[in-house]
């Protein structure tokens, strides 16, 4: 076979160069004898790599680079041998292998030397010297932490992207176990034979060996979202070596390349789609970069061609860039290179952007293969179908959300459960705003010539609709302003600029050149929110946002992004070309102004030539999304007299491609993210709950007082507008005011919202809403016996805060944020079944104490956290809940106030929409949060508010956030 696959490759190889994958290759380290391993911190701000250059010390130190000033510093201790560095997720602290303990060291050292005097220096070898172990190095005081305390050689680690965990190469237990007398003897000669692969805590603690098959298994990394390791592994004769991947707990181990050759020194693409590596495959001294698929199914694809030893690949943490160890150096001897990676031709090139995606008929589990009782293998059943591929992250008013809304239904329907939703079905409907687009209609015009939109412009997400008429244009730098109350150094692009009725033309971003203190300083005044606020309080007609030559953006129309408020700016405002802007200046160019702005300094604004008119039309993309609302009645049919008990979970996450919830980073963030935890886990909690009370029910064991609503939301991801739809339409329904509290038309609210990932404890959070759940907690939890942590506030992230804003007690169950979290990899495999049924155990012992007793919980009012999802910096507190969730209401809607907050004593209630704060106007959430910015503590001042189609204005004093 090994002939044929040779052919192959080879052919492969013609086909394309090492110009098609890297471009723009430079060396980057320079000096000492030789330098390699070089890799990225978790930014790509900075390399670790390691060099022999040390004074008085021929074998590899470690050293820190910064790769944006080129500052370096030596983090090893400068005696002994070290090597196989990494810096930890946090920034903080490094680790590195090191001999610098061994009492021989110095004489080592002087041995080295003396051969490479007399011309006998070996050919790069290894010598797996057991005085190795793993050093923690903290950057800040500069202090070493030994992590292995053990012999035999500890390296080649690193940790895991969440910094929880390290996987390193070690021969320990060669040196801890009873060896046959072959295998002392091959230990004196061989040892790299006992090679490998171990676990560890990040501090060492928690060893857990994860291969167990003669011949070196070294060299291993972890993927970019931790999942997989991969390594190399050698044959017992260790003439051999493939790539190999398995998870990261040991399991499903898989050769990913069949070669028969010298293949080592594996690094995940941070998209995890493949694996680049190094191999001999072309010559027994002639090591090149080669890709392979992370599957394995593919054939290896060589990626280097130039002369020289080319080997330790590592991608930059956005894959964009490649970096490795190369002889193409002037000399011959290895240094580090970097480059540019082509992403999308590897992908080509690994016929990975050439697979047929089969779609798959979607079936649902069979629900009779449940039990009435809570067990894991139901949440199981239920989370592994909301969490499929087939159902596409379930986002609002996607067909994955039917899907998911459906099978809700259908469970609740085959429980027992009577619908509760619109029209006597399962479902409640709302229309939502998903997103803005180009309408028909757009146009710009500049001298009489016609500009083409989303060619030369393209309006902001945020701009104002409708007809501009022509006006001039004056050119007004970054279009920044600090306030005067502001403790800073002041910055204008609008001195002695009228700008009245004209368009301002700005730059896109901050000056380039400044910095970074000052950047921090300016960042709050630089959003394109902030411009167009701050041109239209001037009295602007128009915003014109041009990127500039020096910002060296990729695209350099700024994106019609969604925005969650979906409140116009107030102003026209529109992005332009390089090339549109350069027209609009008619004289000066943008590289020579944004030259000079870059540096810090200010300039005088420019009257620019011509007029310029617009017609705006940005159009917003209506949709409609579906909780699921079922009951399980006390008597027969339900009872709207009785205040039920509401049991939900949201059902919806972010779909097929994240959007800007999530954290996945490149070509992820275009995956399906399949929210097996969020929140998969809670609605299989709830439909565990509701089937196994209505099995109580019907066998006579449960006399219910009250009834019990089981709720699966959606639109929670999106700001919670499916449970807050629900709380509006019931308030007006019942007492003819969405905005009216609801305080004894529900019994409580229970919530779950990410119960499969239990850490220590179970988190129980709204402890605070009700004096009640102290005591049901204590007796509930007696018999299930789960670690437990409270916390007191009601005012979360979660469906719950859409019933607490309306007077209603809540309790929301959580087991914590995790590496997976708004991430492709959330996925059902990951869950803690066992836990998440004890969970859901307590939440329906919890439910079936309040469903059963005569009186409900009371309600407890208590003030939102002072720093509860406010912009870092605002210290003024006035103590309003904006509804995020307002749609396209001009002003600041306001879903409620704290009872003892600044707005409540100034007479400010929910529903209110502020327009005036401070006697600015106020258009949307940004303008409200930029004003709130400028108030002064203690300070008198006006609000304005528009209640019941009146403006009505109130004194309002801001209290502090400290």
């Amino acid at each position: 076979m090994r002939p044929l696959l040779f052919a192959l490759l080879t052919t492969a190889a013609f086909a394309q160069t090492e110009a098609d994958f890297i471009s723009n290759p430079r060396q980057l380290t320079f000096e000492g004898r030789r330098a390699g391993e070089g890799y990225f911190n978790a930014d790509g701000t900075k390399m670790i790599f390691q060099s022999e250059r040390e004074e008085g010390n021929p074998f590899y130190q470690i050293y820190l680079m910064d790769l944006e000033t080129g500052d370096q510093e030596r983090i090893s201790p400068g005696m002994g041998k070290t090597t196989c560095a990494w810096i930890h997720p946090d920034g903080k602290r490094v680790l590195f292998a090191s001999t610098h303990t061994d009492a021989n060291s110095k004489k080592l050292q002087e041995a080295e030397y003396e051969e490479r005097k007399n011309a006998k220096v070996r050919k790069y070898s290894w010598d797996y010297d057991e005085h190795y172990e793993i050093w923690e190095y903290t950057l800040a005081d500069k202090k070493l932490k030994n992590l292995t305390h053990t012999r035999g050689y500890d390296a080649e680690g690193g940790w895991s992207p969440d910094g929880k965990k390290m996987v390193f190469a070690s021969n320990r237990q060669a040196y801890e176990t009873k060896l046959s007398k072959e295998d002392e003897e091959r230990l004196k000669i061989d040892k790299q034979y006992f090679m490998e692969i171990y676990t560890a805590d990040a501090d060492g603690s928690n060893v857990k060996r994860l291969t167990h098959v003669p011949g070196y298994d070294g060299g291993p990394f972890f993927s970019a979202d931790g999942q997989r390791i991969c390594w190399r592994r050698f044959t017992p004769k260790g003439d051999v070596a493939e790539i190999w991947s398995m998870n990261a707990d040991g399991s499903d181990p898989k050769p990913l390349t069949k070669l028969g050759a010298m293949s080592w020194a594996p690094y995940f693409h941070p998209s995890g789609e493949y694996v680049v590596f190094t191999t001999n495959l072309n010559g027994f001294a002639n090591f090149e970069l080669y890709l392979v698929d992370a599957a394995g199914k593919h054939d290896p694809v060589r990626v280097t061609s130039t002369d020289g030893f080319d080997g330790l690949p590592v991608f930059s943490p956005d894959g964009k860039k490649l970096s490795w160890t190369s002889g193409r150096a002037s000399g011959g001897q290895s240094q580090i290179f970097i480059a540019d990676w082509d992403h999308d031709h590897a992908r080509v090139a690994l016929a990975l952007g050439q697979e047929v995606k089969i779609v798959k008929e979607v079936k649902t589990p069979d629900f009779e293969q449940t039990a009435a009782d809570i067990r894991d293998a139901d949440i199981k059943q239920h989370v592994t179908y909301l969490a499929s591929d087939e159902l596409g992250g379930r986002l609002t008013g996607t067909e994955g959300e039917k899907l998911a809304t459906q099978y809700f239904a259908d469970v609740a329907k085959q429980i027992g459960l009577a619908p509760f939703g619109d029209d006597e079905t399962y479902f409640d409907n709302f229309d939502f705003t998903a997103g803005v687009a180009l309408g028909e209609g757009n146009t710009l015009t500049y001298l009489d010539q016609s500009l083409t939109a989303d060619q030369d412009w393209k309006p902001l997400s945020f701009s104002q609709n409708g007809e501009v008429k022509a006006a001039k244009i004056v050119f007004a730098g970054y279009g920044i302003e600090t306030p005067e109350s502001a403790s800073i150094e002041t910055y204008s692009s609008y001195a002695h600029l009228d700008v009245k009725d004209k368009w301002v033309l700005v730059f896109r971003y901050l000056p380039e050149g400044i910095t970074q203190e000052r950047r921090n300083e300016l960042s709050r005044y630089s959003s394109l929110r902030y411009k167009a606020l701050t041109a239209r309080q001037k009295g602007a007609r128009g915003l014109i946002v041009v990127s500039g030559p020096n910002s060296k953006v990729v695209q350099q129309l700024a994106p019609m992004t969604f925005d969650a408020s979906l409140a116009s700016s107030g102003i026209a405002a529109i992005s332009v070309t390089d090339a549109v802007g350069n027209k609009l200046l008619g004289g000066k160019t943008l590289k020579e102004l944004q030259d000079k702005l870059d540096t810090g300094d200010l300039m005088g604004g420019i009257d620019c030539k011509g007029t310029l008119s617009a017609n705006i039309v940005i159009q917003q993309e209506k949709k409609k999304g579906r909780n699921v609302l079922a009951v399980l009645p006390y008597g027969q049919q339900p009872d709207p007299h009785v205040a039920p008990l509401i049991v939900g979970a949201h059902i919806d996450h972010l779909g097929s491609s994240g959007g800007s919830n999530s954290r996945a980073k490149g070509d992820e963030v275009d995956k399906i993210h399949h929210g097996a935890d969020d929140n998969a886990s809670g609605v299989g909690g709830v439909l565990e709950i509701a089937q196994w009370l209505a099995d109580l029910k019907k066998q006579g064991k449960l006399t219910l007082k009250r009834d019990i609503i089981f709720a699966a939301w959606s639109g929670e991801e999106l700001g919670l507008l499916g449970s807050n739809h629900f709380v509006e339409a019931y308030a007006k329904m019942i007492k003819g005011d969405a905005n009216a509290k609801l305080t004894g038309m529900f019994a409580a609210c229970l919530n779950m919202d990410m119960i499969g990932r239990f850490q220590k404890a179970l988190v129980l959070q709204g402890l605070g809403s009700s004096s009640l759940w102290a005591k049901e907690i204590e007796k509930r939890n007696a018999p299930i016996g789960l670690p437990i942590t409270t916390q007191t506030d009601a005012h979360l992230p979660t469906d719950s805060t859409a019933f607490y804003l309306k007077g209603i007690p809540t309790l929301n169950a959580f087991t914590g944020s995790h590496s997976d979290y708004h991430m492709p990899s959330d996925t059902a495999e990951k869950i803690d079944y066992p836990n998440a049924a004890k969970i859901t155990k307590l939440m329906g012992l919890i439910a079936r104490g309040i469903a059963t007793a005569d009186a409900a919980p009371d309600y407890i009012a208590m003030e939102a956290p002072k720093n509860s999802g406010v912009r870092t910096g605002l210290r003024a507190y006035l103590g309003t809940i904006p509804d995020y969730a307002q749609g396209d209401t001009k002003g600041v809607k306001l879903s409620g106030v704290s009872p003892i907050g600044p707005a409540a004593k100034a007479g400010v209630k929910a529903g209110d929409i502020i327009i005036k704060l401070g006697g600015k106007d106020i258009a949307n959430i940004y303008d409200y949060t930029y004003v709130m910015g400028d108030l002064k503590i203690g300070k008198e001042t006006t609000i304005t508010v528009q209640r019941e189609g009146k403006s009505v204005e109130l004194k309002i004093t801001p209290g502090s956030r400290d």
